[in-house]
């Protein structure tokens, strides 16, 4: 006697189109969207960063900055540009290639004054990952013989050294890009507003909660060399823009009755003195303000505002002191375009 199903076809095709109709409302439900929030400390500074998106990606966001760090942390030992310092390889990421060729622009659009391979003069102000006595001027001068990044090229992802003892410090552009590369991350993940902060430097996109552009502080240059201290200049509004901003009033070591800076002069190989005591720039992208701002500290108050002045795609602001110590802020026609109306 032949078997009869006790389910009809016309019980299955139901079936299994209720199946397929369940799973599709869960698969392709649309989640609403909130703003969350990512906070923590990297490379010895705090990060904040803000964003719309329908899922966490704190593990995403983690994954970027170690990315950064295992390319471009010199405190690091294991990372690769600690590695290309002592010469144990000589290949490179494209981490690396991205920084070294921002640099190289530049380099040659400040004459020389924002200069990676000031690595070694760092070292010797104790402002690096070796601490010592301050150098004498012959110890300088010879430092300066394997300075300069035009001593460098790259060639088919191998980094040439004309000198083994050149070495790298990106300290003044990793924490621009890895604002950058935090921001790209959150758009391949379809975030369109969004502002990522890391130690002062910014990358913003759309508009806030409120649906506003992001309002960004701009801290006044207070002396304090033990603690970061947060007093607001002024409030910038960006929306798709980057800002960064360099200054000795944090990091920085009294030497005969002298404030030594952290920013080198990689000309000179001394800290620059100058009335100059920040440099705030907004940029396309942070990598460029974050090199930028640090050039503006080296080439000092005249220089910076003579380059800027009629510049037209970098909006710039410095904040100097007179011969009484009073505050003197400056900015070029794009940075004041950013201020409240």
């Amino acid at each position: 006697m032949e078997k009869k199903s006790i389910f009809s076809k016309q019980y299955i095709a139901v079936l299994v189109f209720t199946i397929a109709a369940v799973v599709a409302f869960f698969v392709m439900k649309p989640t609403r969207k909130t703003f969350l929030k990512t906070q923590g400390e990297v490379w010895t500074t705090e990060y904040h960063i803000t964003y719309e998106a329908s899922a966490d990606l704190t593990d995403s966001i983690n994954a970027v900055l170690d990315s950064i760090d295992r390319s471009a942390n010199v405190f690091n030992k294991q990372s690769l540009v600690s590695r290309l310092n002592c010469n144990s390889t000589n290949r490179v990421d494209g981490i690396f290639a991205r920084m070294f060729e921002c640099a190289v622009k530049i380099n040659k659009e400040s004459d020389g004054a924002y200069d990676p391979t000031v690595m070694p003069l760092v070292n010797a102000w104790g402002f690096g990952y070796k601490n010592g006595q301050l150098p004498t001027p012959t110890q300088i001068d010879s430092l300066l013989a394997f300075v300069g990044i035009l001593k460098v090229y790259l060639e088919d992802e191998r980094l040439v050294k004309s000198d083994i003892r050149t070495q790298f410090d990106f300290s003044s552009i990793a924490k621009g890009l890895a604002c950058d590369e935090v921001a790209r991350m959150l758009a391949r993940n379809g975030v369109e507003n969004c502002m990522v902060e890391i130690g002062g430097e910014v990358v913003t996109k759309g508009v806030n909660e409120q649906g506003t552009p992001w309002n960004i502080s701009i801290d006044m240059p207070v002396e304090n060399n033990k603690a970061t201290v947060h007093e607001s200049a002024l409030v910038i509004a960006l929306n798709g823009k980057a800002v960064a901003t360099s200054g000795n009033y944090r990091k920085y070591k009294e030497v005969e009755g002298k404030k030594v800076s952290h920013i080198v002069n990689p000309k000179t190989g001394y800290s620059e003195e100058s009335t100059l005591l920040s440099a705030t720039v907004v940029a396309a992208d942070c990598m460029t303000a974050d090199a930028w701002a640090t050039a503006c500290m080296a080439m000092g108050t005249q220089r910076t505002q003579a380059m800027f002045e009629k510049r037209s795609d970098l909006g710039v602001m410095t904040i100097s002191t007179d011969a009484e110590g009073n505050f003197i802020v400056w900015s070029n026609k794009p940075f004041a375009a950013l201020l409240p109306k």
